[in-house]
Order: structure tokens, then C-alpha cells, then sequence
């Protein structure tokens, strides 16, 4: 009985003390829980509210402070070239403006644009200045391509990339300068924060095929191979069409295997370059073959290469096989999966129909789709309807080319420059002057850019069928936007409307001038003068001419014996207030202020070791120093639109890559005669220069 009784003493003790291990388990719903929640939403809601401290109070490590200090920048590494992030807001804007010009044919309007920009708060990015240097190469405008490049990347301190080289590059091989070409690119491999890419090689390649350096081309494809780049097809292509070009058909066939055996893909070119020379070579049957084993490795071609072969078989006479291809191509384009056809696809057909005179053909083959399953039309672009607008404007059908111009503007397409100007070009051979004058206006309703060359043209004719007045409204249109018209435009307009008697018009166009800071040369103010003269009307005009841009007369010094002392205001600086052993000599009465001095050229060396105002002597003659710098009232050549004259540039292309500015700053020389009207001359309030100094004697003496 004794034993019973311990036994269920002990296991009530048990039972007690597990009972009371559970009791906080049974605690009230409003305890804190750590580990487990009542339902679903509550635990959401934790959640939520854990998110809302934490993006209130991000936790140290995230932030970074201790362990990511970004350690700082190198003062003497390279500095990198733009990337396409920095291509936005006011750049961007820049950007594109640049390249409506260059679009519109205005290739100096585009460059005084992105010069003048490097001065303002907008700098270009190095897209920008590549831009409008390739648009002068492709105008075969070198040496000012050269010049450009001397100016953004050498003076104006701003970071090249590869594509700027190449630019250079290709400019200097298409001049005859492998050497100098060469020199870029060894420069690229010694100070350039990148290696060339398959570009560079390809433009040495052609450039030492070209200038008759086989041998130094193959040596240079085996250093791009040693380098680690991959075998490009385009060089490989250079390097196949010289061998051939020299007979050479053996080497030629070695170096197809060995782009066979690198590439198991490789650019369908390479067959179109032994094809045309079979089909020269009269080896039709070999021609053939080659463009029939290149279809049977069933490659997808890009429209770049097909177009190249369709080009062939046009020219050699295979018509079938070329539209066999262009069908072909249609059938293969899926976008936006595949591209198989651009606009320059159906340039190609569209050509060869109005070639052979099939011109119902040719509007077919413009709006011809795929057959295929899956296919998609292909949607026509700007460049497209230019060329077949052209081609109707050549064969006098204006009606079919008036009907595609509007077909154009349904679009969500712009016509661009091209298409009006081929159109006016168009009515005023068929001597439709309203038409034209109406598609002009329109041209300039747009906002498009009317080049001076083009535009001059164009108000001779409409001046010469009494339509003078309305030019006087186009060119009023043109200055409201920016780059303002050329002066020669309004010369070309004024001088018509001063010999129709429209003096009215004609001072109001004067007055614009005026006010866009138009410079009048001189023989145009004294046409201007002597018409307004003979219709009584002489003064008026000249009180006009005499004003600025703002509306007041220029003081010019008084002369003669009753000169006037001038009356000293009050002191306009601090600096200039106290003895005059500190303020320095005043001076002469009617003297200008010492203040403009003229901006000596830097005297720092250029990246070889020489002074950059003049080419290094002995060393590569990238840029010669052609001429002085140009002075006030001077345009140089290429800002005078019109004008291919490049201006005068010296020093090393390369920049520096430890920043500051290289190379000649602008030099103005206040004694030189003035050209223009509306810059200061000698005579209209710049006084002798300091020649020790850029800053006035009393600046001078304060920062002593």
C-alpha cells in the first residue's frame, strides 16, 4: 500500500510540472509571440509592417558605409570615352539636332552647331562629334574630317573611342596615307583605353591592299589573329580580292580555307567577291558553283550580304537567280525575329525595273510581300519612297510621284529633305513654278533645314517668275528657327526685291537681318544703300544699317579738335576703388579699356613632345599648320556655307590622356580690318593690346 501510494505521489508531481511548462502556450491572444501567428493576415501584416521599417530604416549593411567605400579615382589612369547613358536631355537634343542637319545636307551648318557647342554648358558627346566627322568623310571632305577630329578630341579635350579612330583611320587611307593611318593605329595599341576592333583591321587592310602592300595586309591579319581577335570575314575578304585582282586565284583559294576552317559561319561577301571575278574572268560555270555551294550551307544571310549578291547576278546578267533571292528573302522575313529585308532590298529591284523600263513592274515589286507561312510585309521607310520618287521624277511621271508623296505623309512617316527638294526640282524642269513654291513652303512650314546652295537656286527662279514677295515670306519663316538662314540667301532675296521696287519688304528683311545678327558684307550694304538712295529713301535706310541687334546706335569716338572730355562715372568695381598706385595709369581719353587682350595659343607639348602650334618636325605629319589664325570679321573658309575649304588646324591628332586642353587656343588680332559689318574693327572700341598679360593692368596689379 506504502509502494501504490509513492508511485502516484510521483506521477502527480510529473503531471504538475508539465501542466505548468504549457500554461504560457495558453497565454492571452494580445502576448507577444515570437515564432508562430494566429492567422494568415496577421503574419501578412507583419510582413508589412517589417518592409515599412526597413525602407524608413535601411539596415547598415545596405547601405554600404563601412565596407563599400569607393576608393578614389586615379588622377593619372585614362580617362574612358562617353557611354550611351550620357547620350540624354540637353546632349541628346544636341545630338539629334546635329544630325538633322547633317541629314539635310548642311554639313557646315552641322559642324559650326556642334563647334560652337563645345563652348556652352551642352557639350557634345563623342556619338556627336563622330557623327559629323563620318558625314565629312562620306562627302569625301578629308581635311576637314581631319581637321574635326584635331578640334573635339586633341583641343577641346573630349575622350575618343574606337569609332573616332577608325574615322581617322579610314580618312587617312582613302587620302593615300597608309602610313599616317598605320601611325593612329599603333598609337590605339600603346595609349587607348581599348583595343581596335575588327573595323580598325579591315580599314588598314584595304587602305595597304589599295596603295599596292599586299604582303603588309596578310602581315597584318596575323597580328589581329595573334592579338586574340576573332577572324573577321570582311578582312579576310580584302586580303581574297587583292590576291585576285593580282591573278592570284591559289592564295586566294588558302585564304578561303582558312576562313572556312576558323568561321563554321562566315559572311556570304566572301563568295560574292569570287563571284564577280569569275563572272570577269568569263568562268561562268565557276561563278555558278560558288553561289550554289554557298546556298547549300543554308546560312542566314543578313540583308547587307544578299544585297550584295543580288547585285552580282544583276550585273552579270542573272536576273532569275536574283529574283529567285529577293523572293527568297521576302519569304525569310519574320521581325521581329528575323530581318531578311531593308529598304535597300527593294532600291535593288526597284532600279532594275525602271532600268529595263518596267514601270508597273517597278510599283509591284515596291509593295510586294512574302508567300510564305509566317512571313510579314515589310514596312517601307522614308529612304524607300525617296528612291522610287526619284526614279518616277527622272522619267517625267509626276502624277505617280505626287500620289507616293502623299501616300508618304498618311504614314506615320516624314518626308524628309530629300523628298521635297526632288520634288521641287521635279515642277521647276516642267516649269510648274507655283507647284514648286508651294512644296517649298511647305518644305520650310515643316521646319527642314534649306541648304544656302539649294535655297539660292530655288529664289532665282521664283524671283525670276515675279514670285519674289513670296520668297520674302519663306526667308521671314526660315529665320524663326535656329541655325538662321545664310547670308547669301537674303542677299539673293534683297537684291530682287530692291529691283522690283518693294522697299518696304526689303527693309523689313534688313531689319531681320539686324536683328539675327546677320553680318551685311560690303558690297551688299553699299546695293542696299544706293537702291534706297535712288527712291528717295536714302537716310531711312542708313539709320537702320547703323543700329545693332538690340535697337540703339553704336557710339563711335568723337574726332577732330572739339573733343569732348569724356565724363568719369562713378567706380563700378571694388577693386578699381582706392590709390592710384594700385588701380594703375588710366586711360587716354577715347581709348578702349585694356580688358581684351587677345588669347595667345597655348605654349604646352603635344603628346609626342612637341609645341602644338605647329607640326612636330621629323615627326608624322598628321596635321600641317596651313595658315595664322583667322581674326575678327574673318570667316574662315569652312564657316562660310558652301564653302569645302577646311581651316587651318596644327599639332597632334591624338589627345591627351591626361586631360587639359592641347593644342592652339583661338587668337584674335584686334588691328585687323573688318569684313563684315556689325564686328568691331579698329576703329569701333578696341584699344591696344597687352601683350604681357590677358587681363587689364589694375586686375593685375590687385592680384600682385
Amino acid at each position: 500500500m506504502s509502494l501504490y501510494r509513492l508511485l502516484l505521489r510521483s506521477l502527480r508531481h510529473r503531471s504538475s510540472s508539465s501542466s505548468a511548462h504549457l500554461l504560457p502556450s495558453l497565454a492571452p491572444a494580445g502576448q507577444h509571440r515570437s515564432f508562430a501567428f494566429s492567422s494568415a493576415e496577421e503574419a501578412a501584416a507583419e510582413r508589412r509592417r517589417r518592409k515599412r521599417r526597413l525602407r524608413i530604416e535601411p539596415p547598415l549593411h545596405a547601405l554600404g558605409r563601412d565596407r563599400y567605400t569607393p576608393a578614389p579615382r586615379d588622377p593619372n589612369a585614362p580617362r574612358l570615352p562617353d557611354s550611351t547613358s550620357s547620350l540624354v536631355g540637353p546632349r541628346l537634343n544636341l545630338h539629334n539636332r546635329v544630325q538633322s542637319l547633317i541629314r539635310a545636307g548642311d554639313l557646315d551648318a552641322a559642324s559650326a552647331v556642334a563647334r560652337h557647342s563645345v563652348f556652352s554648358n551642352t557639350r557634345p558627346t563623342v556619338f556627336t562629334c563622330n557623327a559629323i566627322i563620318a558625314s565629312m568623310y562620306r562627302s569625301k571632305r578629308y581635311s576637314d574630317a581631319i581637321a574635326l577630329f584635331q578640334f573635339f578630341f586633341n583641343q577641346s579635350n573630349i575622350v575618343p573611342n574606337v569609332v573616332s579612330y577608325n574615322n581617322l583611320i579610314n580618312t587617312h587611307c582613302d587620302m593615300g596615307n597608309v602610313d599616317t593611318a598605320l601611325e593612329v593605329y599603333r598609337h590605339i595599341l600603346a595609349n587607348a583605353p581599348f583595343s581596335p576592333s575588327s573595323v580598325t583591321y579591315r580599314h588598314l587592310t584595304k587602305g595597304l591592299i589599295d596603295a599596292g602592300r599586299i604582303g603588309d595586309a596578310v602581315d597584318l591579319l596575323r597580328e589581329m589573329l595573334t592579338k586574340g581577335h576573332g577572324a573577321d570575314s570582311l578582312v579576310y575578304n580584302n586580303l581574297i580580292s587583292g590576291f585576285l585582282k593580282l591573278g592570284n586565284l591559289d592564295k586566294a583559294n588558302e585564304l578561303f580555307d582558312e576562313l572556312k576552317e576558323r568561321c563554321l559561319v562566315y559572311d556570304g561577301v566572301v563568295s560574292a567577291t569570287f563571284m564577280d571575278w569569275f563572272f570577269n574572268q568569263g568562268r561562268e560555270k565557276e561563278a555558278m558553283e560558288s553561289y550554289k555551294a554557298l546556298l547549300d550551307r543554308q546560312f542566314r544571310m543578313v540583308p547587307a550580304t544578299c544585297n550584295t549578291l543580288m547585285e552580282v547576278l544583276l550585273r552579270h546578267g542573272r536576273k532569275t537567280e536574283a529574283w529567285a533571292m529577293f523572293d527568297q528573302m521576302l519569304d525569310n522575313h519574320t521581325p521581329p525575329t528575323f530581318q531578311a529585308v531593308n529598304s535597300d532590298t527593294f532600291n535593288i529591284m526597284v532600279n532594275e525595273c525602271f532600268k529595263n523600263g518596267n514601270f508597273d513592274e517597278a510599283i509591284n515589286t515596291f509593295r510586294k510581300i512574302g508567300t510564305k507561312a509566317g512571313s510579314r510585309p515589310f514596312s517601307m521607310d522614308v529612304a524607300g519612297y525617296n528612291n522610287i520618287i526619284t526614279r518616277y521624277c527622272e522619267h517625267g511621271m509626276l502624277a505617280e510621284a505626287d500620289n507616293l508623296f502623299r501616300e508618304l505623309m498618311s504614314k506615320s512617316l516624314c518626308p524628309d529633305v530629300t523628298s521635297h527638294r526632288t520634288l521641287i526640282d521635279a515642277y521647276l524642269k516642267e516649269n510648274r513654278v507655283d507647284d514648286a513654291l508651294s512644296m517649298f513652303n511647305r518644305m520650310v512650314d515643316a521646319g527642314l533645314r534649306v541648304v544656302a546652295s539649294f535655297g539660292n537656286r530655288v529664289f532665282e527662279v521664283f524671283i525670276g517668275n515675279g514670285k519674289v514677295v513670296d520668297c520674302a515670306q519663306a526667308l521671314t519663316k526660315m529665320g524663326e528657327k535656329d541655325p538662321k538662314p545664310d547670308a547669301t540667301c537674303y542677299e539673293v532675296v534683297l537684291k530682287g526685291l530692291c529691283n522690283e521696287g518693294a522697299f518696304d519688304v526689303a527693309q523689313d528683311l534688313v531689319g531681320q537681318m539686324i536683328r539675327y545678327g546677320i553680318g551685311f558684307t560690303p558690297p551688299l550694304r553699299e546695293f542696299v544703300s544706293m537702291a534706297f538712295g535712288k527712291a528717295g529713301r536714302g537716310e531711312e535706310i542708313e539709320r537702320l544699317l547703323s543700329m545693332n541687334r538690340w535697337g540703339y546706335a553704336p557710339r563711335y569716338p568723337q574726332q577732330g579738335p572739339n573733343v569732348q572730355p569724356r565724363v568719369q562715372g562713378p567706380p563700378q568695381m571694388a577693386a578699381t576703388q582706392g590709390p592710384s598706385s594700385m588701380n594703375g595709369p588710366r586711360s587716354p581719353q577715347g581709348a578702349a579699356p585694356q580688358g581684351f587682350g587677345s588669347l595667345r595659343p597655348s605654349l604646352t607639348n603635344g603628346p609626342l613632345g612637341y609645341p602644338q602650334t605647329a607640326a612636330a618636325p621629323g615627326g608624322p605629319p598628321f596635321f600641317r599648320t596651313r595658315g595664322p589664325s583667322p581674326i575678327p570679321g574673318q570667316l574662315r573658309s569652312s564657316q562660310v556655307p558652301g564653302s569645302s575649304e577646311p581651316w587651318p588646324v596644327s599639332g597632334s591628332p591624338f589627345p591627351s590622356q591626361t586631360g587639359g586642353l592641347q593644342g592652339p587656343s583661338p587668337s584674335y588680332d584686334p588691328a585687323a580690318p573688318s569684313q563684315l559689318t556689325g564686328i568691331p574693327g579698329p576703329s569701333q572700341g578696341f584699344g591696344q593690346v597687352d601683350e604681357q598679360s590677358e587681363f587689364p593692368q589694375s586686375a593685375r596689379e590687385v592680384s600682385a
